[in-house]
């Protein structure tokens, strides 16, 4: 079975500073792709999707380049500006950058906005349906009471088809899936969202979770999702803060183990290559 890990990162601190990662934090230092293969190769993963980072416009064209010289990365969800008045040209003129055919999505960091309806602003919401012609996917992250503004958003969206990081980071660590677990039944009743199986180790107690602490998220997920719209997803290097890339693919594995065969196969490689045509 062909294996995609539809999320992860890479940054190189001398090409320009990542400001969200502590000064103490041991992913203060280089993940590059080469970092990352003996990873891949001893979990058995075939393709990847490397996502955005940081907010800046240097980065998206860096990561396409990246994308051609790499075999291992099938797609990248990149970022610009959403709000800028020429979004339709930008995309466009991104694809016609070295590696352009591997923008795959866009990404915003959401999550870091103080407005909770951030996406449901016009000039947002003009941005968004730029990202649905040019046929590219949209990446949510967000927190949890950013979920209503999700459902808005894709409601007022059909064509673009929206794809949920790290389901929504519930607070795994507290313990309390509610108001988390009404807003992703909620966004998962619509036709044209996904979901990522990815970033939920880090949502849990990084020294001492175990896998029955995010059974209740991954069920709550497959059961509005189904398997066809969840995909897996490692977030490494984010998630080494709490497990390591060969203990995620175990975790998601382990998770998913009641699933057939083809529920599987669309959870680990179906699903991705689908929404993102890989």
């Amino acid at each position: 079975m062909t294996v995609v890990d539809a999320h992860h990162h890479v940054w190189d601190l001398s090409v320009r500073d990542q400001d969200w990662i502590a000064e103490d934090s041991p992913l203060r230092r280089d993940f590059t792709v080469e970092d990352l293969r003996p990873e891949t190769r001893a979990a058995g993963v075939d393709r990847t999707i490397l996502v955005q980072t940081i907010t800046v416009p240097e980065e998206t064209p860096e990561f396409l380049a990246l994308a051609a010289e790499q075999e291992l990365i099938a797609g990248v969800v990149g970022w610009t500006d959403l709000t800028r008045t020429d979004i339709a040209d930008e995309l466009a003129r991104l694809r016609e950058l070295p590696g352009g055919e591997y923008l795959k999505g866009i990404r915003h960091q959401v999550q870091g906005e103080p407005d909770p309806e951030w996406l449901l602003r016009p000039d947002v919401h003009r941005g968004l349906a730029a990202v649905a012609a040019a046929d590219l996917v949209y990446d949510l992250v967000v927190l949890p009471h950013q979920l209503p503004a999700c459902v808005r958003a894709a409601e007022s969206l059909p064509q673009l088809t929206f794809v949920l990081d790290h389901l929504g980071k519930p607070p795994i660590a507290s313990g309390t899936p509610d108001p988390w677990a009404s807003g992703l039944r909620s966004l998962a009743a619509l036709p044209n969202v996904a979901g990522k199986l990815s970033g939920l180790v880090t949502e849990a107690d990084h020294a001492s979770w175990t896998p029955d602490d995010l059974r209740p998220y991954v069920d709550t997920a497959l059961d509005a999702f189904g398997p066809g719209r969840l995909m897996f997803g490692s977030d490494w290097p984010v998630c080494t803060l709490a497990a390591s890339y060969g203990q995620v693919m175990s975790l998601t594995e382990e998770l998913t183990a009641s699933l057939d065969t083809d529920e599987r196969e669309q959870i680990f490689a179906g699903t991705a290559t689908r929404v993102y045509g890989l």
